[in-house]
């Protein structure tokens, strides 16, 4: 009895280790990418333009995987988190602490945007946060679609960006194919993020995370935009959240059925190249 005592809180402290960090990662992640929409939008283009938004999230990409990919792997998306599940890789306890720690790490990063740009916001909309209007300023927090896409069009470009999102995380990852080394691999998925930013970021803002999206949508409810940020386009709100979980096990299904349903795993490919040589001599 004791003996069992002792795996599960093992286990208990594994899955709280790892869902801080998923939250510290994703804090970090949100940070960057909240703050520098502010900054633009706020500083009325003086203080940056939409490559800084997009470098800005590069870079938070980065740290945040830097920061929770020792204890966690730094999964930063539900979406992800999700697809690894349905595929048998983590539990169902797993999910619920990785989710639970992305959602706490991005609603307290919208928190913490808010204070810092606080004065800045009401300066800005004189006290009036709206989702549409001349002084928006909704969008700092979560994504909304530009005015010319429909619906569906918006739901295809999430859609598409997420499986090029996880087909770029499946490639610089994958130890089977041609895994970039593990030191360069948040380095490399920042720049997948600034890639997709640069690329298919005009319709939707590529949310391509519902952990990215919903927790500072659900904030900025709090916070005094009200229900009008779920209301807003259609209630555009779960475009965001079901069209990346979508489009992540798109990818992986292309991954596996282009790349690695052909491979063979690593030790043995060396086994054979071993045995070829040998032949040879």
């Amino acid at each position: 009895i004791l003996e069992k005592t002792r795996k599960v809180f093992r286990i208990r402290n594994s899955t709280i280790r790892e869902m801080m960090a998923e939250a510290l990662g994703t804090f970090i992640l949100m940070v960057f990418g909240l703050s520098s929409v502010a900054q633009v939008v706020l500083g009325k283009g003086n203080n940056g333009q939409y490559l800084s938004i997009n470098l800005a999230f590069g870079i938070g990409t980065t740290l945040g995987v830097y920061a929770a990919g020792g204890v966690s792997g730094a999964h930063l998306n539900a979406a992800i988190t999700i697809t690894q599940c349905v595929l048998g890789n983590i539990s169902w306890t797993t999910l619920t602490a990785y989710i639970i720690g992305q959602f706490l790490g991005s609603f307290m990063a919208a928190a913490t945007v808010f204070a810092v740009y606080y004065d800045a916001i009401y300066d800005y909309t004189q006290g009036n946060l709206t989702v549409s209007g001349p002084t928006a300023t909704a969008m700092i927090f979560s994504t909304y679609p530009a005015p010319n896409v429909s619906l569906q069009g918006a739901f295809f470009t999430e859609f598409t960006a997420t499986v090029l999102l996880i087909l770029g995380v499946l490639v610089i990852h994958d130890e089977k194919n041609n895994a970039a080394i593990k030191g360069a691999q948040p380095m490399l998925t920042g720049m997948l993020v600034l890639g997709i930013g640069l690329g298919m970021g005009l319709n939707t803002g590529y949310a391509i995370n519902p952990s990215r999206d919903l927790p500072p949508r659900i904030f900025t409810a709090i916070a005094g935009w009200g229900t009008a940020v779920f209301t807003a386009d259609h209630s555009w709100w779960w475009v965001p959240v079901t069209a990346p979980i979508l489009g992540c096990l798109f990818g992986v299904f292309i991954y596996k059925l282009c790349i690695d349903f052909h491979n063979h795993p690593g030790h043995e490919t060396e086994h054979e190249k071993e045995q070829a040589d040998m032949e040879t001599s």
